[in-house]
């Protein structure tokens, strides 16, 4: 039986890697990267440029579109080309190619700017005992707040992974995905909140390549299992069965 091909974006990335070692034992891979991604075959393109990217398409099961600017000094011109004209063309190039599904790595940041506001701001700021015993979580249906313009390009992704699940054959599934450090370990006080292992974060993306074909679109936090977080993984534990290992209080 053939192996389904994965094309992951972004490979030579952390969670690019990270990425590659969950998957590579049960599928085919290939990556679409700016540089050569040694031992997997791999188109070197910019996102920007579609025609130099559309071949890396074809004959793909499944995209995990992970590259994009998260520099937290990037200007607009660089976010726009990357984040806002980069992810079309690779929506815009699966569907051309017949691929079935593409997982789009969003980002936390779609809603970490409600960290300005109590009670998530003291759970950010590790201010434990200002929160009480509980406090709302947001959920995948709570209003996006944006932090900064990288934070609204990702926002703009998931609107338009909605309109091409809509208008398309494509299964699209988002990820708003925590902190995920080198270190694999919490590496401040916010992380406490939303930290996200690689384990983790590798089991997820797995997960979602194994999602059942109607599954046609889906936003899902992704953190570990943190006791001060904030950001519901309840929604993807009953979608797709996700099952958190790793929690940031063990490396208290």
């Amino acid at each position: 039986m053939t192996q389904p091909h994965i094309l992951i974006t972004g490979m030579s990335g952390l969670i690019g890697g990270v990425a590659r070692r969950q998957l590579q034992d049960t599928y085919t891979l290939s990556a679409l990267n700016r540089s050569d991604v040694p031992g997997i075959p791999c188109t070197c393109a910019d996102l920007a440029d579609f025609d130099a990217i559309r071949p890396a398409f074809d004959h793909v099961d499944t995209v995990v579109h992970l590259a994009a600017n998260a520099s937290g000094g990037a200007t607009w011109a660089e976010l726009h080309q990357a984040n806002v004209v980069g992810t079309y063309n690779v929506f815009e190039a699966a569907r051309q190619a017949g691929v079935k599904r593409v997982i789009y790595a969003s980002s936390g940041s779609t809603v970490a700017g409600w960290e300005q506001e109590e009670p998530y701001r003291a759970l950010a700021q590790g201010r434990y005992d200002d929160v009480g015993a509980s406090w709302p979580m947001l959920t995948h249906e709570s209003p996006t707040r944006p932090l900064g313009i990288y934070g609204a390009t990702k926002v703009w992704g998931e609107a338009l992974a909605r309109h091409f699940a809509d208008t398309t054959e494509l299964s699209m599934i988002c990820l708003r995905i925590g902190h995920v450090t080198r270190s694999n370990r919490p590496e401040s006080s916010r992380d406490y909140s939303i930290w996200l292992s690689h384990r983790d974060i590798g089991q997820m993306i797995e997960k979602c390549i194994t999602a059942p074909a109607d599954l046609k679109y889906d936003i899902f936090f992704v953190v570990s299992n943190n006791k001060w977080s904030y950001r519901d993984v309840s929604h993807p534990q009953k979608v797709v069965g996700y099952a958190p290992q790793d929690a940031a209080e063990d490396h208290r």
